[in-house]
């Protein structure tokens, strides 16, 4: 009797052992189906086993720094292991780091959609989206010479006066400062005074303006300002702190920098405020040119709109085509626009697009 006890006794044990053994695999087929389910689709899950997070490198515009900083947060909070590194430069400079440096970027977002397929299609992308427009505007304080006087018909008679200081960016770097001698050069036509462009930029710098057909070449590769009435800066957001501080009283600016920075700021007519689609061929009568490499470019008037790309340097490609998708869909449209910079809704996609874009693009030829 002792023995069958004892084997009794065996027998439940190694049945409990069992049933134990089967409860833990499917805990863990369970808690396996819930990760899959969870993780983002079409994206790997960042830093899975290492622990540590993911760098995501985006290249942008000086001008993309408030609205990008803001969708860096919330793609930050979605895929928690990440870390988005920001670096704001002019637009030329973004694309050279990528191009000239091999520096490895995830994101390069550019306040020029142009300079994408000018400068790394199809060596260094394979496609890119126009996402946003903007507009040039004249920025200045309260404390600035003349404030209580300047509107959109004098600003550049303000300009002109002795003891008034203002600037640009530079025009070899930043595509506002390419931007603003065609927009000084334009607002001959539109006030009806030929003598606003050598007022204003010649007569202060070494930029110069000359006329072939109907095209006015403002050529800047050795803009030179005098750094008394006119001052050039690499980046046009170093502007920003110079005007708070009454360093200078104007600069030129993106309509979204002036938002985003509380800037009093001169809105200009559609003619020559580079904002307007229907105003394209009174553009292009004029033109920058500019340092390229070991020689020059020139950047023709055309309306602002910028452009991002995913690089074929990216090291992690399918986290900054997340960030794309971020940045184009509701809720970076809904950034952008109230930090002064009206999305391109849906997207316009030019070259080979990821198919994880198609629903919020529009491909173009």
């Amino acid at each position: 009797m002792t023995k069958n006890v004892h084997v009794g006794f065996i027998s439940i044990m190694f049945i409990l052992l069992l049933l134990a053994a089967c409860f833990a695999g499917c805990t863990g087929s369970t808690q396996d189906q819930t990760t899959a389910t969870t993780a983002p689709t079409g994206v790997a899950t960042p830093a899975a086993t290492s622990g540590e997070k993911v760098q995501v490198k985006v290249f942008l515009a000086g001008s993309l720094t408030g609205p990008f900083e803001k969708i860096k947060a919330k793609f930050e909070e979605k895929y928690p292991g990440t870390e988005v590194q920001l670096e704001p430069a002019g637009s030329v400079e973004c694309i050279k780091k990528v191009t000239d440096n091999k520096k490895p970027a995830d994101v390069v977002a550019s306040a020029d959609y142009a300079l994408i397929p000018q400068y790394m299609v199809p060596n260094d992308a394979d496609w890119y989206l126009t996402f946003a427009k903007n507009s040039m505007v004249l920025t200045y304080a309260d404390k600035s010479k003349y404030a209580s006087e300047i509107n959109s018909d004098n600003w550049y008679k303000i300009l002109a006066k002795d003891d008034v200081r203002w600037a640009f960016s530079d025009p070899n770097a930043d595509p506002c400062g390419y931007r603003t001698p065609m927009v000084i050069k334009l607002a001959e036509s539109k006030y009806g005074d030929n003598t606003i462009f050598k007022t204003l930029v010649e007569d202060h710098s070494k930029i110069t303006a000359t006329k072939t057909g109907n095209v006015w070449t403002l050529d800047a590769t050795n803009p030179s300002p005098d750094g008394t009435s006119l001052t050039i800066r690499p980046k046009s957001v170093e502007l920003v702190q110079m005007v708070q501080a009454g360093g200078i009283d104007y600069a030129w600016e993106y309509h979204s920098v002036a938002v985003q920075n509380n800037l009093k700021f001169i809105e200009l007519p559609e003619e020559i405020a580079l904002s307007a689609v229907k105003y394209a061929d009174n553009y292009k009568t004029v033109q920058t040119k500019a340092v390229k490499g070991n020689g020059t470019t020139n950047y023709v008037g055309s309306p602002i709109v910028y452009g991002v790309t995913v690089p074929r340097i990216a090291e992690h490609p399918d986290m900054g085509l997340a960030f794309v998708e971020m940045l184009i869909g509701p809720e970076g449209q809904a950034i952008l626009a109230a930090d002064g910079q009206p999305p391109i809704v849906p997207a316009d996609a030019f070259g080979a697009v990821p198919a994880s874009l198609d629903s919020l693009v529009n491909k173009q030829a």
